[in-house]
């Protein structure tokens, strides 16, 4: 078939096809780095390697590229002793650990250290290097173009952008990475960086203590100028973010980094001028620091108080730079002070560095002693020749100031941190393995959960993060007489303890800026005092806001209110509106002057009566008392001296007995009372009627009849008091509406229909008898009684039509004094109209108080 005849033909071609690929491979193919090769400023020959990456120039010369041929290698600048320092101390601890022979016995540590000039490229460079090393490899080997890692570990470097981007090409890798110094919270993030670890606390940590040291000060109004790197940047996020949970609000956050132009520079200066807040958070790199400090001194910018970080809060540098006081007071947090015993005296022996061919190191000895080689390049005949026999006695610049110790302690404990590790993996007893073959990443795994005591005591450990116990000490800038600033600690700040217990200020005198003893007032608003709360400024921040006072009613007992609270119903706020007093109780009451006044009028109306009662009690046998059913008469007055009895019981505090006594009392006896008038206004008709021949009236209204009839308008109103205290009964209420500030004690009707109806029925019968009475008003003179019930029943009516609307429209115990007045009014008018013309003829005209006078017969005209 045509397909199985074409199979020899593809075979054929992919014999030939495989021959070629095998004399292809014969060939000798070499893997080499591209570029030149990287050699270490500082090497070590050892069993096991480390790497170290320091900034020994913090810069380097600007150089224009052509793109035609390869760029030269970087000039470095600016020789950064402190540098040499960390270095130093790495070596102090290889030298150490090797010497040990508890530690690694037989294994000797080399190390490879290179200075990548403060460039990240060049960072990346060395670190590759590092990795890879700079010898090429023979494709001959087993393994063509791969093997083992040059280093097993690397330690460095100082700054957080450059740890970024080593930590990012070295992290496929998985060759662990120590910082001494790089402190950005970013670096925790293992997804990103997952071989990186760090001896120095996070600046999450350090961030939110500085939030904290903050808010402890009171200073709510806060300006902020950061490094315009990764460390600045997000120390200064991290800051913000808990400074706003805590109230604290920054007036402005400027960013800076020491290349900027100086007209940036100018703008911040303008900024901190024109700003308000008299606190700066500075979260800025030494170097940083260094530079904005030479400008602000040329524009006087003292009185503001400073708040550092680790960065810079300890560098003698930057305190022998501040010739204008501006940091005078400055208060920050830094690195617990530490010890390491024999790395003093190892950095300050300097002359095995003079045994270096490196010209780096011909660099360092002219800048550390001050003086020129003959055959350096930069010789000067205005600097005396260096013999490279100096000694540092009597020498004081950085590199002999040991004040950052502890950062020499990180470097140290990151090398012991690789060794234990190493022990541990290499099963190391009285001799180690050395036929084991080292992975980096198991070195890695082993080395996150590695924990050691280092010879001074101090515990060293990894959390899940890389991170170590974040520790801080508060340090205050204290000038001396000599014009020398002393870093005082004055407190600490341990993020392991609970939140209300890290900050902890010893009891130490501070000096704030200008030596002041103050500590100072940094708010864009006054506190508001308790009695008022803050209401926000349109426009600014949640710290600038008015006090404006609390409403009637209510209260903040409190600094710094948001709201205010509203007293509970029986309580009002008081003057000053910071506290709920119990609101006074009113009630009409015997003591007050208008209850007295009533209660007296209804006595006094009480005992008129009763005289009343007596004198027609005396003469009750007289024509005038007899006439028209003196029973009636006796009647009508015990029920109008009830009447003004009951207005008694309506003064005092309510309760619930003295509640449903009121109203019904008042119904009963005045329909009593008006029944009594009615029957009386019926007995006049009836007589007058009885006068005409052939009228037998008087027979169906005797006085029987008339006691019935009475007893009759009684007990209906009876009725209706029973029923409405059955179903709904007055009962004591405690009025809030009334009065904002006081209680109105009243009785509550319980049932507006059951009040209504008592009133309406009184009412009914009132008008009834007047519309009798207005009938019978132009019967014979001497029946002139008629008269005086019309009288009476018209100011009753009158008294009660105008109750109504001053009733419903007075307020509190006004009310209650109104419906007393009604009633003893009316009460007043029936006894008047009715009774004191009938005492006037009985005491004193007694000649008329005859029967032939009643029955109108002889009378003068």
């Amino acid at each position: 078939m045509p397909s199985t005849q074409r199979w020899p033909e593809q075979g054929w071609a992919i014999l030939q096809l495989l021959l070629v690929v095998s004399f292809s491979q014969t060939e000798e193919l070499v893997c080499r780095r591209r570029g030149d090769p990287e050699s270490p400023q500082l090497y070590k020959d050892g069993d096991i390697m480390l790497g170290g990456i320091f900034s020994f120039h913090s810069s380097w010369k600007n150089r224009q590229d052509t793109y035609i041929q390869k760029p030269l290698p970087l000039q470095c600048t600016s020789l950064n002793f402190r540098e040499f320092q960390f270095a130093q101390a790495m070596l102090f601890a290889i030298e150490e650990i090797n010497n040990r022979t508890d530690i690694l016995p037989g294994i000797s540590l080399g190390y490879k250290i290179y200075d990548t000039c403060g460039s990240i490229a060049r960072s990346v460079r060395v670190a590759l290097a590092l990795a890879n090393g700079n010898d090429a490899a023979s494709a001959l080997s087993e393994a063509p173009c791969t093997r083992l890692s040059q280093v097993q570990a690397i330690m460095g470097e100082s700054s957080s952008s450059p740890c970024m981007a080593i930590a990012t090409v070295i992290g496929s890798f998985r060759i662990p990475m120590i910082s001494h110094f790089a402190t950005c919270a970013c670096l925790s993030d293992k997804i990103k960086y997952p071989s990186f670890l760090r001896t120095i606390p996070s600046d999450y940590y350090q961030s939110r203590a500085l939030a904290q040291l903050v808010k402890h000060f009171g200073w709510t109004w806060v300006g902020a100028i950061r490094t315009n790197d990764d460390y600045g940047n997000n120390g200064m996020a991290t800051f913000t973010e808990t400074a706003q949970r805590l109230g604290i609000c920054l007036e402005y956050s400027v960013s800076f980094f020491r290349t900027d132009p100086p007209d940036k520079i100018q703008k911040i200066i303008d900024t901190i001028k024109t700003s308000t807040s008299k606190v700066i958070v500075a979260f800025l790199s030494h170097m940083d620091m260094d530079v904005i400090l030479h400008d602000f001194s040329h524009h006087n910018l003292t009185g503001y108080q400073w708040v550092g970080t680790e960065g810079w809060i300890l560098d003698p540098q930057t305190a022998a730079m501040d010739k204008h006081h501006i940091l005078d007071g400055a208060i920050g947090l830094s690195i617990p002070k530490a010890h390491v015993s024999g790395v003093r005296e190892f950095m300050l022996d300097v002359k095995p560095l003079n045994s270096s061919s490196n010209e780096m190191f011909t660099e360092f000895w002219e800048a550390l002693f001050s003086c020129k080689f003959r055959q350096s390049k930069s010789s000067s005949g205005n600097q005396r020749e260096c013999t490279g026999h100096e000694d540092l006695t009597g020498v004081q610049n950085t590199f002999t100031d040991m004040s950052f110790m502890p950062i020499f302690n990180n470097v140290y404990k990151g090398v012991y941190a690789v060794a234990h590790t190493l022990h541990s993996i290499l099963n190391c007893n009285k001799t180690c393995n050395n036929t084991m073959q080292l992975d980096p990443y198991k070195i890695l795994q082993l080395m996150k959960k590695i924990q050691f005591k280092t010879k001074e005591g101090e515990e060293v450990y990894f959390n899940e993060n890389g991170d170590p116990a974040a520790k801080y000490e508060i340090i205050n800038w204290q000038p001396t007489e000599k014009g020398i600033v002393d870093f005082v600690t004055v407190g600490l700040h341990d993020a392991s303890l609970p939140a209300d217990k890290q900050l902890n200020l010893q009891n130490k005198s501070l000096i704030w800026a200008q030596n002041s003893q103050q500590v100072p007032l940094s708010v864009c608003s006054e506190k508001c005092p308790a009695g008022t709360h803050k209401v926000l400024q349109k426009g600014k921040p949640v710290c600038c806001y008015d006090c404006l006072r609390c409403a009637e009613g209510e209260i903040s007992n409190i600094t710094d209110s948001i709201t205010c609270v509203r007293c509970y119903p029986e309580f009002w706020s008081n003057e000053r509106r910071d506290a709920c007093v119990k609101k006074k109780a009113e009630f009409l009451s015997y003591e007050e002057i208008m209850g007295a006044l009533l209660t007296a009028a209804s006595i006094f109306g009480t005992c008129i009566t009763n005289v009343v009662a007596l004198i027609f009690f005396r003469y009750r046998k007289t024509p005038i008392v007899r006439a028209n059913n003196s029973e009636l008469s006796f009647l009508l007055l015990f029920s109008l001296a009830l009447c003004f009895l009951c207005a008694l019981i309506f003064i005092g505090r309510p309760t619930e007995w003295s509640c449903m006594l009121r109203h019904t009392a008042f119904g009963i006896t005045f329909v009593l009372c008006i029944s009594c008038v009615l029957g009386k206004t019926i007995v006049v008709l009836m007589a007058f009627r009885a006068t005409l021949p052939s009228s037998n009236v008087m027979t169906w209204f005797r006085p029987a009849q008339q006691r019935l009839s009475v007893l009759a308008f009684t007990l209906i109103q009876v009725i209706i008091c029973v029923l409405w205290l059955t179903i709904s009964p007055p009962f004591p209420f405690k009025n809030f509406k009334e009065f904002k500030d006081k209680i109105i004690l009243e009785c509550a009707l319980g049932s507006a229909v059951g009040f209504w109806a008592v009133l309406g029925y009184i009412g009914l019968l009132a008008l009834f008898c007047f519309i009798l009475a207005f009938l019978a008003r132009k019967l014979p003179d001497n029946f002139n009684e008629a008269k005086f019930i019309t009288f009476s029943m018209l100011i009753f009516c009158t008294v009660w039509l105008t109750f109504i609307p001053a009733y419903i429209s007075s307020p509190g115990k006004f009310s209650v004094a109104v419906e007393i007045f009604a009633i003893l009014a009316s009460s007043f008018g029936l006894l008047f109209c009715i009774f004191i013309p009938k005492c006037y003829i009985i005491l004193l005209q007694p000649e008329k108080n005859t029967k032939k006078n009643m029955m109108g017969k002889g009378a003068p005209k």
